[in-house]
């Protein structure tokens, strides 16, 4: 199942590569080179990176049934970074690359409803949701506010 906008590359093109994103990366890679990167339909637009935290939940659902949901998108969705649940909510946190803070929650909010089926995820609503830009989350981090740091990456519960 295809997310984003229309004619934006899948998320296995060689133009949505990223490695990784630390606290230590704190320059846009447009502030690096001096131009703005393209964007993520390749329209020269920059594209930012956004943490967002999604949270979920509804009726109680068997624990190892929620963590092998959690463990399937976390496979279909290569930029999930942690997920914690427990037997009736979840909470999943990663990194989005999108335009605007607009496109990153539109992506955040259809991605528990359109991997559903595909991992046989509960039938919860999304029940929160924070985007934030990577400056901004880490602003947090160094100033002790805000989730640390998603170590250790994976999923677990509560």
């Amino acid at each position: 199942m295809r997310r984003g906008r229309p004619g934006a590359p899948s998320r296995g093109t060689a133009e949505r590569a990223l490695t990784s994103v630390g606290p230590q990366d704190t320059a846009e890679a447009g502030q690096r080179s001096g131009a703005a990167p393209a964007g993520p339909r390749g329209d020269g637009e920059p594209s930012r990176l956004w943490h967002i935290t999604l949270s979920v939940s509804g009726a109680e659902a068997p624990l190892a049934e929620v963590r092998r949901g959690l463990e399937q998108l976390a496979h279909d969705h290569p930029f999930l970074l942690t997920s914690r649940y427990a037997t009736d909510h979840a909470e999943i946190r990663y990194w989005e690359e999108a335009r605007d803070l607009h496109d990153a929650a539109a992506v955040a909010l259809r991605l528990w409803g359109e991997h559903r089926s595909s991992a046989r995820l509960p039938p919860w609503e999304i029940v929160g949701l924070e985007v934030i830009d990577r400056g901004t989350y880490h602003q947090r981090v160094a100033a002790g506010h805000g989730p640390l740091p998603a170590v250790p990456v994976g999923v677990h519960p509560f």
